[in-house]
């Protein structure tokens, strides 16, 4: 196979094609969250159910991808990466102009439908195309991508916002989105290691089922819900806190406190490269630990401390997410769409469960009560961080005591 090296031109035109797939995704999807206090006051309704406007993109996404990465074993990576990112594209204008908040619901849901021909494909594409001693640089920088995205939808629409509407923000992230989607078409080197096969779902369900069946795999599927599920329900929620007494920010800057992105830009790829180096059990415990400690830090109710605080959350969580997801591609050896496309629904689901329900916790309880499901989370994300140690553990064992069996008759 010929495999994509770090340093060759081919490696820096999938690199940017990939970060303006990853901006484009990602500042569609998130660019209702810091607009969700804006629904609330516009619509009449409650925060956990204006959180609907995400949750159900999300949730819609998760679902669409296991059946998404299955069609693209049939039908190649590029062509259908394409044509969800052009799909997007006018989605997002069609959003932008929704007469209420159930027609936006829709519109959002089938966004959440064209979104799944990105994220799976995307990591799996990585998986085959590049050389496996540059994956985790190459997985970090597609993740720093997601970031900037969600750093510029979330930026751009505060500041639209303040300045024109809502409707008139999500306009201009779908305009934006169709520059990307002709980067991206242009950019992206052909597949070169994709073995196209005739879509049969009989063998792809029984092939979801082996991943199933995998107890490290479930373990990270349980790692990136928790994880997921917890980033998400604090970004969602710190809007209400931050435009409300005692700080009462304007949209504009609630939307630069998502600057904050960068350091997930920073920590992705960082994470990636140190998990080569010192091993991926090692670099995941210590991403959780520093988001445990990022979240209790956000308790404080001096601004500078709590912005302080949710940076070293996030800084965390991208190293986090980069590890969890890199070690998918590398633990699976047939169907990695697949395998990708279960780690991103648990992820996403995470997304839609945490997300909302951190509203239920916000309106009953305040912001105590968000950190609080938080930790809860985060707690059980280490003790699923623990198992997985114990079962690659045993597993290298395994393959150990293989290798030198196999030796020993072919001598």
């Amino acid at each position: 196979m010929s495999y994509i090296k770090k340093g060759t031109s081919a490696f820096h035109k999938t690199n940017i094609a990939l970060v303006a797939a990853g901006f484009s995704t990602f500042a569609n999807l998130y660019c209702v969250q810091p607009l969700l206090p804006e629904f609330s006051r516009e619509f009449h309704i409650s925060p956990a159910t204006s959180s609907l406007a995400l949750s159900l993109t999300t949730v819609t996404l998760a679902i669409s991808m296991l059946l998404v990465g299955s069609l693209s074993e049939s039908w190649g990576r590029k062509s259908v990466m394409a044509f969800s990112m052009a799909a997007v594209s006018i989605l997002a204008m069609v959003t932008a102009f929704m007469p209420d908040f159930h027609f936006l619901l829709v519109a959002r849901v089938l966004q959440g439908v064209v979104f799944a021909g990105l994220p799976a494909i995307a990591m799996a594409y990585l998986g085959e195309e590049i050389d496996p001693a540059s994956l985790g640089v190459a997985m970090g920088l597609y993740i720093s991508g997601n970031t900037f995205g969600g750093l510029g939808g979330r930026v751009i629409v505060g500041m639209v916002t303040d300045y024109f509407n809502w409707r008139i923000a999500i306009a201009s992230i779908g305009g934006l989105s169709v520059i990307a989607s002709l980067i991206f078409w242009f950019t992206l080197p052909t597949s070169q290691n994709f073995q196209p096969r005739k879509l049969e779902l009989g063998k792809l369900m029984k092939s979801m089922i082996s991943h199933l069946k995998d107890p490290g795999l479930l373990c990270l599927y349980g790692i990136g819900f928790l994880l997921m599920g917890s980033f998400v329900t604090l970004y969602n929620y710190i809007g209400f806190q931050l435009t409300a007494p005692p700080y009462s920010l304007s949209q504009t800057l609630v939307g630069w406190i998502f600057v904050i992105y960068l350091v997930g830009t920073f920590s992705s790829t960082w994470f990636g490269s140190l998990a080569d180096k010192y091993g991926r059990r090692t670099m995941l415990l210590i991403a959780i630990f520093i988001m445990f400690i990022g979240a209790v830090i956000t308790l404080n109710t001096f601004l500078l401390v709590k912005i302080v605080g949710i940076a070293i959350f996030t800084f965390g969580f991208f190293g986090g997410h980069s590890i969890a997801s890199s070690w998918v591609g590398r633990r699976v050896t047939h169907d990695k769409a697949q395998a990708s496309s279960l780690y991103l629904f648990f992820y996403y689901v995470g997304s839609s469960i945490g997300g909302t329900a951190g509203g239920v916790f916000w309106t009953n309880f305040g912001w105590g009560g968000v950190i609080s499901m938080i930790i809860s989370f985060l707690a059980l994300s280490l003790v699923l961080s623990v198992c997985l140690y114990f079962i690659t553990k045993q597993t290298t064992v395994k393959d150990k005591k293989y290798s030198v069996t196999f030796r020993k008759r072919h001598i």
